[in-house]
Order: C-alpha cells, then sequence, then structure tokens
C-alpha cells in the first residue's frame, strides 16, 4: 500500500517538474572561450603589432591577424585584430610600408596567387566594416569608421 501511494505521489509530482522547462545553465556558447587558443591568439597579435608598428611589414601583421580571425573569431581583443588587418590590407593597396604586396601569397588549388591593390583595398574595406558593423561601441570601431572616411573623401 506505501508503495502504491509513493508512485501515485510520484506520477502526480513528475509531470509538474518538468513543465518548468529545462534550466538554462552556464554561459553563452558564443562567449565561451578556450583559454588555450585565447593564449595562442595573444600570442599573435603580439607579434602581429610588432611587424604592424614597429617593423612597418604589414604582410607579416595580415597574416598573424587572419590566422586570429579564422582560428578564434570570439577572441577577446578581436576588435583590435581587425582594425589591424583592414588597416594592413589599405596600406599593402598603398604600397606602403617595408614588405611588397607581392609577398602576401594564398594558395587556390595548389597554385599560387597573389592579390591586386583593388583586391587589398576591398579585403581592408571588409574588415573595417565587419569591426564598425559586429563591434559598434569598440572605441576601434571609432578608428575604422575615420579610415573608411578617408577612402572616400577625395585624394589632392
Amino acid at each position: 500500500m506505501k508503495i502504491l501511494l509513493v508512485l501515485l505521489a510520484f506520477l502526480i509530482i513528475a509531470p509538474a517538474t518538468y513543465a518548468q522547462g529545462g534550466r538554462k545553465s552556464g554561459q553563452d556558447p558564443a562567449t565561451l572561450r578556450d583559454p588555450d587558443l585565447e593564449r595562442d591568439s595573444y600570442h599573435n597579435l603580439e607579434v602581429a603589432r610588432n611587424y604592424f608598428k614597429l617593423k612597418k611589414a604589414y604582410v607579416a601583421a595580415l597574416k598573424r591577424c587572419e590566422e586570429i580571425i579564422a582560428g578564434n573569431p570570439n577572441f577577446a581583443k578581436i576588435e583590435e585584430v581587425l582594425l589591424m588587418a583592414g588597416q594592413s590590407s589599405l596600406w599593402l593597396s598603398e604600397n606602403k610600408g617595408k614588405q611588397k604586396p607581392e609577398q602576401y601569397v594564398s594558395f587556390e588549388g595548389g597554385e599560387k596567387k597573389t592579390l591586386t591593390s583593388e583586391q587589398f583595398r576591398e579585403m581592408g574595406v571588409e574588415y573595417l566594416k565587419k569591426l564598425i558593423n559586429d563591434h559598434p561601441d569598440s572605441p576601434y570601431a571609432k578608428q575604422a569608421q575615420e579610415e573608411l572616411n578617408a577612402l572616400a573623401a577625395p585624394k589632392p
């Protein structure tokens, strides 16, 4: 008899607990960060900064930024990476820096491919627009907007 009462009580109470809905726990998966990946991305950012600021090696800086963007799009400092990638691309399109744009090589289908000035420019604009659209409140978004405005302004 006691077993029957316990079973009956269980059948009455169990559906009520499931009606509450599933409990969501933990962080949003979009903000979860792998510590090893973050450390690797931060190292790549430090190296990219060195290439970008000290050596004016925009091809090397762009390659490091692309590695971060492809491998860790949720990186804590992705705004800075997008700005650096955009500026590097734009400056390569203007043939600035100590590296020649021809040093930027990609492989498609086993064949080497270099980019034209216009392709570097388009790539730079894409990176800057992504920064502005995805992170409008970022301090780097203002810099990105200034870069885009400078592109639109007529050159003397």
